[in-house]
């Protein structure tokens, strides 16, 4: 079957010449033409309105009803009756028979749209109607029989709201039977042009002024923001500049006082206005403290696993793991280079060491005094001298690195996966700069 793509965008007013908009186009088409149900998937904004119109007009129902039904915005009470009908009498209210709209739509197509928010006593109902064509009105005791292609689409992810018990698995099967996954518009830059000038035209017609243009500059901004309300928060914006703006050539300065401020960095990093750049400097602090958590988790289990053979007899004391020993002013010598207090004791003292470490060498871990009474009265003590806090142990992350990296500080950032900002600023903070 030849499909004619250009003439399904302009008969239905489609903008766009995305492969993945029209991979979409392509299947609606080709399965108008049989009875199968269809799921239209897509981001809230993306024109999903408009699949189920194509597939009605090209199918052999395009003769009979076609019913929109905003699935969201019936109230659970009444959603029953708005679907299937009700008899008179049937609840406070009913003072008459009511046809639903399964009914209405029979021998057509019934589009419910925002489908995942149906209640699940809806749900089972409308599973009946997918699996033997038949639905009982409210109050009723006998089955009606429906002839009607259903279509609908979500913006949630179903399969997650099966996870969690607010979808029918048994119902997203069915409906699934063809599904139509409709791009975001960040998904299609290519489009986002176009979209524009159709929209600042139709804005000039409306209020009889000259359509608004847009330098190559503010071309590559559109291009590059996220657009999480998509097309229609285009629409939306292209209206407010028409209306608002004197100028009708817009630069990328003029347009990103339009943009919320949270451009989105996956393309033009350069563009993001400076508070999006320390939202994700703060993001940056935040990956650190996990990956601190998680190295603090690691080095504790290989402490318990230590402490525990030597308390079980099987590591000596002074048994270095590496192979080697350390002495105490080795020991404080490594705590004064991180700026934290080191443990007190005296004499010599022995390491019990990670092989490995979290920064990619040995670390000490826990400092064990040469006495010849048990260890196991004085393990405790030692291992509470171990500084856990998060501050302490960013302030140990960030020593290491300028110190691994001779006080380089372009090298240590890059390291620890942050911006140079952020270092400087912690550096300072912790009154490293004084260090290095």
């Amino acid at each position: 079957m030849s499909i004619d793509i250009q003439q399904i965008k302009h008969r239905f007013g489609i903008i766009g010449n995305s492969p993945l908009l029209e991979h979409a186009l392509r299947t609606a088409v080709q399965v108008a033409s049989t009875d199968m149900s269809v799921l239209v998937i897509g981001e809230s904004g993306v024109g999903k309105e408009n699949f189920p119109r194509i597939i009605h007009q090209s199918s052999a129902r395009k003769h009979g009803p076609y019913v929109p039904v905003n699935c969201g915005a019936i109230p659970e009470g009444t959603i029953d009756s708005e679907l299937f009908g009700h008899l008179k009498g049937s609840f406070t209210g009913a003072i008459n028979d009511r046809k639903g709209y399964f009914q209405e739509a029979g021998g057509g197509t019934i589009f419910l749209d925002e489908v995942g928010e149906l209640p699940l006593s809806t749900q089972a109902r409308l599973l009946r109607v997918l699996e033997t064509g038949e639905f009982i009105p409210v109050g009723a005791s006998q089955a009606q029989k429906t002839d009607v292609r259903i279509v609908a689409a979500t913006n949630v992810n179903l399969q997650e709201a099966v996870a969690r018990g607010r979808f029918r698995e048994d119902l997203l099967f069915r409906l699934n039977t063809v599904p139509i996954e409709i791009p975001p518009l960040r998904a299609r830059p290519e489009d986002i042009p176009l979209l524009f000038r159709f929209f600042a035209s139709k804005s000039a017609d409306q209020y009889h002024m000259p359509p608004l243009k847009l330098t190559p500059e503010a071309v590559e901004l559109l291009q590059s923001y996220r657009w999480p309300g998509n097309i229609r928060e285009l629409r939306n914006l292209t209206d407010r500049m028409s209306v608002l703006e004197e100028e009708r050539l817009l630069t990328a300065e003029i347009v990103r006082g339009y943009l919320p401020r949270t451009v989105s960095e996956d393309y033009h990093p350069a563009l993001r206005p400076m508070e999006s750049r320390e939202q994700q400097s703060f993001a940056n602090e935040r990956e650190i403290l996990y990956q601190v958590l998680f190295d603090m988790r690691q080095d504790m289990a290989e402490l318990r696993k230590l402490v525990s053979g030597i308390m079980q007899g099987d590591i000596p004391v002074g048994h270095h793991p590496a192979g080697g020993t350390a002495d105490y002013a080795d020991l404080r010598g490594g705590y004064a280079a991180a700026g934290l207090r080191p443990p007190t004791s005296e004499g010599a003292v022995s390491l019990l060491t990670h092989p490995t470490g979290s920064f990619g060498r040995e670390e000490p871990l826990v400092a064990l005094p040469h006495h010849d009474f048990p260890v196991e009265e004085h393990v405790q003590e030692y291992i509470v001298e171990e500084p856990l806090s998060l501050e302490e142990n960013e302030r140990r992350m960030i020593a290491e690195a300028l110190h691994r990296h001779k006080g380089r500080r372009r090298l240590a950032a890059q390291e620890l996966k942050i911006s140079e900002r952020t270092l400087y600023r912690k550096i300072k903070q912790y009154a490293l700069d004084e260090q290095h």
